[in-house]
Order: structure tokens, then C-alpha cells, then sequence
């Protein structure tokens, strides 16, 4: 009890921070650095909605950590905030991240989520979609009023449901005799667009925003603004902003990654009782948040991609110093299918599931000739052995091994 003394009293004495939610991804700051001429754009496309008029479907696209998200929050609480100076209710925002689990994983649950936004109610589950629709519908057409709907990371709801919905979202307006709809989609992928349906791409890019990467020197300035309400007073080693951007620069220009690091940092510095936050911190920050970004990614993930990487730690085990190839992951995920009683997949969706491995960087993939035998991949396990362990724990876990 004693040695749990001395660490809450460390913590009390030695507090770093002034302000920890400065650094988190939640919090909306007053100015946004190095956006205006995205924010304007943003706000002369949806300023028609302050007169009652429907404004043009806008899609934002950019790199995660672009501040597409903060951006069109932003003037959305701003159009709001003008909107109440006049005395004027007539426009609603409708946010929904496509991201979250048993909230944009269905059509269904799409359209009962926007419902609960509105004040209204339906059934998790249980009732035909087109019912829920006619229910968003009666709720929003009582009065005149326009409804701008945001669809954050709406490539991931595309990817879970299909393209018909969005489609159905844009021609509801036909259905409305007082209330008129907007969509706003926010997406980290630039060429989501070229993957819809010409028809429903027709019935929804009115207007596009491409957000640009952060640099360095940009990160720079939006960590110090921050830097200066989260921490105490020369906490922060020389050079520590720096190392941050340049860590958050390699990575596409992640505002959200730059910020982190520095708060995991502070906390990092706090642990071990330090009164400043050092270089080093910033290495072990970024360690920490790789890997658990690694294993949450792991412990998030369908069964079927537990199993197939489930399949590949059980091979570089076995095989040590020799090569892993495609055909040996899928016997081996076959195996894993049996014991677990679980489907097995074709050869061609493990395939996808080996590609969405290696594009979490999970694992390394290489095309290899084998002569007449044809052309296969060589699979690399990228995971360091402390990762690996941990990985294999939450995997049979879930796989109830």
C-alpha cells in the first residue's frame, strides 16, 4: 500500500499537464490552423441553407489527420450559431461516424441512427427498412426545414452495406414536400468516388474538397498553439515539437497522430516522475502507439482475418527461416476453420483478407515465379515478438482456443 502511495502522490505533485483534453481527438478548437481556404469553401457551399434553400451535396476528401472532420464541424456549429443570432430553427445537422459498430454496419441502423439524432425512436432492430425510412421521413417533412446529413468515413459504409443506399438517401428528396435533405460525405480515400455506381455517383457529386497533407513545419504550428493550453510551463525538452511533426509528417501529415504522440508522451513522463517531457518520450510514445494501433486493429477485426492471421503466427513459428507462401497460409487456415468451427472461405477472399493484412502492415507480401508452378506470394509477419505474443493471446481469445 505504501508503493501505491507514492505513485497517486507522484501523480498529484508532478502533473505535467494543464489541460490533457487540448490533445485529444474530441476537442474543437476555437481557430483552425492552416484550413481557411478549405473552411471557406466548405462555408460558401452550405451557405445557401441559412436562407431555407437546399445546399449542393458536398464530399471531403484528404489523408486521415487532415483536419477534414474538425473542418466541416466547424462551420456547421458556426452556421448554427448565425442561425440562432436571427432567431431562425430551420436547419438541422444530422453527424454519423460509418466507422462505429452497430451504428452504420446496415442500412437499417444508418437510417434509425439519423432517427435518435432527430428525437425520434425505433427499434434496434425488427422492422422492414423501407418502414424505417418512411418513419425519417414523416419525422423531418412536419415542418419546412433543411436537413444536412454527415456521413464521416462513409467509404467504410459503402464497404459494409453497398452503394444503393446513399442513392436512396439522395432521391428521398422526391418523397418531401416541406423538408429538402443534404449529404456531406467525409472520406480518407481519394478515389472512393471512382468505385460507386454511375448512378448513384450522378445523383450525389455536386461539389468536391480535397484536403491537402500537413507538413512539417505546418504540424510544428498547430502542436505549439495546442502545446501552450495542455502543458505547464517549460515541461517540454527543445526539440520535442519537432521530433513530433517530423514522426506525424512521415505518416501522410497526421495531425491526430502528431497530437498523440505528444500526449502519450506527457503521460509517459508522468509515469516515471520526470519534470520534463524528453526526446526519448517521443520514441517510446510512438512505439506504444504502433503497437497498440496493431492490436486493437487484431482485436476489432472479423474472425475470418483472425483465423487467416491466426494461420500465419502458427506458420513462423513452425517455419522459422523458411519462406511462408500463399498456398500454405490457406491449408493452414483450413486447420483453423476445423478446430474453431468456423466456415471456411475460398482461396480468393482469404487472398483479400491476406491484401488487407499487408495494408495494415500487419504483414509483407511479395510476388515470387516459381517457374512452371506459376507465380505466388511470399508472406513476411511483421510483428515484433513482444506483438506477436500479445496478438496470439487476443486471438485465441476470440477464437476460443
Amino acid at each position: 500500500m505504501d508503493n501505491l502511495d507514492k505513485i497517486f502522490s507522484s501523480f498529484i505533485n508532478n502533473n505535467l499537464f494543464n489541460n490533457k483534453s487540448v490533445l485529444q481527438s474530441n476537442y474543437s478548437p476555437n481557430n483552425i490552423t492552416h484550413r481557411d481556404e478549405q473552411i471557406s469553401a466548405i462555408a460558401s457551399i452550405l451557405a445557401p441553407a441559412l436562407r431555407g434553400e437546399r445546399a449542393s451535396n458536398l464530399f471531403v476528401f484528404g489523408n486521415t489527420g487532415c483536419g477534414k472532420t474538425l473542418s466541416v464541424h466547424y462551420v456547421c456549429h458556426k452556421i448554427i450559431q448565425k442561425l440562432k443570432e436571427v432567431g431562425e430553427e430551420h436547419l438541422k445537422f444530422i453527424y454519423i461516424n460509418c466507422k462505429l459498430k452497430k451504428v452504420a454496419d446496415t442500412e437499417y441502423r444508418i437510417v434509425a441512427e439519423m432517427i435518435n439524432e432527430l428525437g425520434g425512436k425505433v427499434p434496434a432492430t425488427g422492422l422492414p427498412t423501407d418502414q424505417v425510412y418512411e418513419k425519417f421521413i414523416e419525422l423531418i417533412d412536419r415542418k419546412r426545414q433543411i436537413i444536412i446529413i454527415v456521413l464521416d468515413e462513409i467509404d467504410q459504409a459503402i464497404k459494409k452495406i453497398d452503394d444503393n443506399f446513399l442513392y436512396t438517401l439522395t432521391r428521398l428528396n422526391s418523397s418531401l414536400k416541406n423538408a429538402q435533405i443534404s449529404l456531406i460525405g467525409i472520406s480518407n480515400s481519394l478515389t472512393f468516388m471512382d468505385h460507386l455506381d454511375p448512378r448513384v455517383r450522378s445523383s450525389l457529386g455536386e461539389e468536391e474538397i480535397v484536403f491537402p497533407a500537413y507538413h512539417a513545419l505546418q504540424l510544428q504550428d498547430i502542436l505549439r498553439k495546442r502545446a501552450e493550453k495542455a502543458f505547464k510551463e517549460g515541461v517540454l525538452e527543445e526539440g520535442v515539437i519537432a521530433k513530433c511533426a517530423a514522426y506525424a509528417a512521415r505518416e501522410h501529415g497526421d495531425a491526430r497522430r502528431a497530437l498523440d504522440l505528444l500526449r502519450v508522451a506527457g503521460e509517459i513522463a508522468e509515469r516515471e516522475n520526470k519534470d520534463k517531457i524528453l526526446l526519448e518520450h517521443i520514441d517510446s510514445a510512438n512505439q506504444k502507439i504502433e503497437r497498440d494501433k496493431i492490436l486493437d486493429t487484431i482485436e476489432g477485426s472479423p474472425r475470418q482475418f483472425q483465423l487467416v492471421l491466426s494461420a500465419i503466427i502458427s506458420l513462423t513459428q513452425k517455419n522459422s527461416e523458411d519462406g511462408i507462401f500463399t498456398g500454405d497460409v490457406y491449408s493452414s487456415y483450413q486447420e483453423a476453420c476445423k478446430i474453431t468451427k468456423n466456415d471456411i472461405l475460398t482461396q480468393r477472399r482469404v487472398s483479400d483478407i491476406l491484401a488487407e493484412l499487408d495494408m495494415f502492415g500487419i504483414i509483407n507480401t511479395r510476388v515470387i515465379s516459381k517457374g512452371r508452378q506459376g507465380r505466388t506470394r511470399e508472406i513476411k509477419l511483421m510483428l515484433s515478438s513482444n506483438i506477436k505474443n500479445k496478438a496470439r493471446e487476443i486471438i485465441d481469445k476470440s477464437l476460443y482456443i
